[in-house]
């Protein structure tokens, strides 16, 4: 009997923001998915801060990390793709979600969880000199470069009495005690929303920690050291804090969904006046049941929106969200301490703030511990080697999941030398290469494994990686055939899928360049995508040229290999592997343009890892090579997952296809040489006098380039 094949996609789900509910939503959803349902997260960042724990992070009590709720593990965990980017509209009749700099992304059901600022841009200089609250992650970046260069007893402004405001003041108090923090409220009293015990509390830390507060001080403006209040006043600041307004974001009026204030107007189901389209958190307004903006409605409507979201996409019942009347409020007043406001009761001390502390911690841990679904067990009757072949982890994407060298090199050796006059290669260089006229055309196909969930982002990085062949010969590429297998899926999510994919992949040949000309699909197990690509060329560059004496540059650093391996693993941080995708997704066109004219042999660096390139290179020059293991360039974050114990399914075959050429001290670093790398940079041996000029001259294009050694005499 066969195994049963997964089932198909037939319907799109996505997440419009990274809000404490959508995060929620993500960890509940990786514990049962529900089949045929493609999700989505969109979000600016890869991860996002979350607000219960900022007060405490102004203070000094957590550090940055602490309070990142991390998107990419999310995603990972629920099999959703994440993009990266800002939704700038929503097209309901087309249900497309625009996101600029991208195709946009179609969707069957929505859910928007995307926060709300606190800007004032309507009045003067606030947005130069005046930095808002919320969003956070921009908040809290803004604070730390404050911190950095901050004077000595520096002068803080915090616009806004609530209770956001006057926390956010004790904590910059307690973290600068020689700080001057004055809060201005543009009403007669400040902390307005508190029972009197609570707010009578407050005050008195206020006092305690030298925070002023000033009421009636309605702002009007900002220039750069100077708040300008009503009546003409103004005050000295260092560093302006706006917490005063709750802003929606601007193009949700263009939606034509039923707004409140700018804030999406909700049914008891969390639906907005389009049934496909749901709301929660900040951004939601509950008509039926009004509530402030406070993050434990957020939190408490992840579940119902898990279950109407689920009914929405399978037909079945929705649930009413019932928000509670009223919740504890405990407010941490700069040092470990807290107030509580519920039942006018006033409750005071470090215990509350312990008490905060657990609350806080237990709701990052839920979204931090994601616990791993068990594979599939084996059949207790299976042929001998299945275990072997397994592995302790499963197969990686990109080129980890590449055939290894020494069975590579076996299978191509059964191949007969080209028979044809006008082919002059044939397999083992970068492509084949073809006569054409004066020049040569070079002739290369690359095809891998997805490794992101993400059509448009994967269409991009496959078509620089296929070109790179091409862009290591000095050719300028010509024309790519696609071949792509889809998962088995609907027709209209089969189209969605492919028409992101060969879109930024057309982009991308466009840029170079080249024109994307037609391909062929086919359904199978699982994505992947490749292309066949040809180049022109006057002068083909080999890998055979280099000469003793030459010095070895790299265009980009290495360590894509570990990073999507560990991100397979939800152990790579979500910021490592968004800067890990951005670098794949730089083209190497430039840097082909900048060496081509002086490099005397150049490979690209993909599957075999720099070592087995470089070696390749050798090889073919017959020469040897000294590297300067620390002068190789590295992805932030990959030398630490490699420390880990992190690393690519394919890293054990790329070090045996190198035994016995290569002398190195082992360990995690040496492990990063060997690391298969999808899109990586190009490596040249360019003679010693032009090295520095070609250096600084990629550098200048943008590349993290680096000379990490040379060539020397002998065989490899």
């Amino acid at each position: 009997m066969q195994n049963a094949a997964p089932l198909p996609l037939t319907r799109d789900l996505v997440l419009i923001g990274g809000g404490h509910s959508h995060a929620l939503v993500l960890r509940m959803w990786g514990m049962n998915p529900l089949p045929g349902v493609r999700l989505s997260v969109i979000n600016p960042m890869p991860s996002a801060a979350y607000s219960g724990m900022l007060p405490g992070h102004i203070a000094g009590h957590y550090a940055r990390d602490e309070l990142q709720l991390d998107l990419v593990k999310l995603a990972r965990h629920a099999g959703a793709r994440l993009v990266l980017g800002f939704v700038s509209g929503i097209d309901r009749d087309a249900r497309l979600i625009t996101v600029p700099g991208r195709a946009p992304i179609a969707y069957d059901v929505a859910s928007i969880d995307i926060g709300i600022t606190a800007e004032m841009p309507q009045l003067p200089g606030f947005s130069d000199h005046v930095t808002p609250a919320k969003p956070l992650d921009a908040f809290a970046d803004a604070w730390a470069a404050f911190l950095a260069t901050a004077p000595v007893n520096p002068r803080i402004a915090v616009v806004g009495g609530g209770v956001a405001g006057v926390e956010l003041a004790m904590a910059c108090a307690h973290r600068l005690p020689g700080a001057k923090v004055s809060v201005y409220e543009a009403g007669p009293e400040a902390l307005r929303a508190l029972g009197s015990g609570a707010r009578a509390r407050m005050l008195a830390h206020c006092a305690r920690l030298g925070v002023t507060i000033e009421t009636d001080a309605a702002l009007e403006g900002a220039r750069a050291g100077e708040v300008l209040l009503a009546g003409g006043r103004s005050a000295k600041a260092d560093f302006i804090i706006g917490t005063g307004a709750t802003k929606p974001a601007d193009w949700l009026p263009e939606t034509g969904l039923d707004l409140q204030d700018g804030f999406i107007t909700v049914t008891p189901t969390l639906q907005s006046s389009d049934p496909s389209i749901f709301a929660t958190g900040d951004i939601a307004h509950l008509a039926y049941a009004p509530r402030p903006k406070a993050g434990v409605y957020a939190v408490r409507q992840a579940k119902p929106l898990l279950h109407n979201l689920r009914a929405a996409l399978s037909g079945k019942a929705m649930r009413d969200y019932h928000p509670q009347r009223d919740y504890l409020k405990l407010i941490s007043t700069g040092g470990k301490n807290a107030v509580a406001d519920k039942w006018g009761l006033p409750l005071d001390g470090k215990w509350l703030w312990r008490w905060k502390d657990r609350i806080d911690r237990k709701f990052m841990t839920r979204v931090h511990d994601l616990p791993d679904m068990p594979a599939p067990a084996l059949p207790a009757a299976h042929a001998l080697g299945i275990e072997d072949v397994l592995g302790d982890k499963p197969l990686c994407g990109g080129c980890g999941a590449k055939l290894g060298g020494a069975a590579l090199r076996d299978a191509l050796a059964t191949l007969p030398p080209p028979a044809r006059d006008d082919v002059l290669s044939g397999a083992g260089d970068d492509a084949a290469l073809l006569a054409h006229g004066a020049g040569a055309q070079v002739f290369t196909t690359d095809h891998v494994r997805a490794f992101t969930e993400d059509p448009w982002l994967l269409g991009r990085i496959v078509a620089l990686h296929a070109m790179s062949d091409a862009w290591a010969m000095g050719a300028t590429p010509q024309a790519a055939l696609a071949q792509v297998t889809l998962p088995r899926q609907s027709e209209q999510m089969g189209a969605r899928a492919l028409s992101e994919m060969l879109g930024a992949a057309a982009q991308a040949f466009t840029e170079a360049g080249a024109d994307l000309v037609g391909g062929h699909t086919s359904m199978g197990a699982e994505l992947t995508l490749g292309f066949a690509v040809t180049g022109l060329c006057a002068q083909p560059i080999g890998q055979d040229g280099a000469k003793a004496g030459d010095r070895l540059i790299l265009t980009q650093p290495i360590g894509t290999g570990v990073i999507l391996a560990a991100e397979m693993a939800k152990a790579a941080p979500g910021d490592v592997v968004a800067r890990a995708l951005e670098s794949m997704a730089t083209s190497s066109a430039k840097a082909s343009a900048i060496l081509a004219p002086v490099t005397r042999a150049m490979t690209d660096v993909t599957g075999f890892g720099l070592a087995g390139h470089l070696l390749g290179l050798c090889k073919a020059s017959d020469v040897s090579a000294a590297i300067n293991r620390d002068a190789v360039p590295l992805l932030d974050g990959a030398l630490a997952l490699s420390e880990a114990g992190q690393h690519s399914t394919l890293l054990a075959q790329n070090i045996a296809n190198c035994a016995g050429h290569i002398t190195t001290p082992p360990g995690p670093r040496t492990d990063l040489l060997y690391d298969p790398q999808t899109s990586g940079g190009l490596l040249a041996a360019v003679p010693a006098d032009q090295a520095r000029a070609v250096l600084e001259a990629l550098q200048t294009a943008g590349y993290t380039a680096a000379d990490i050694g040379e060539i020397t005499s002998g065989p490899a």
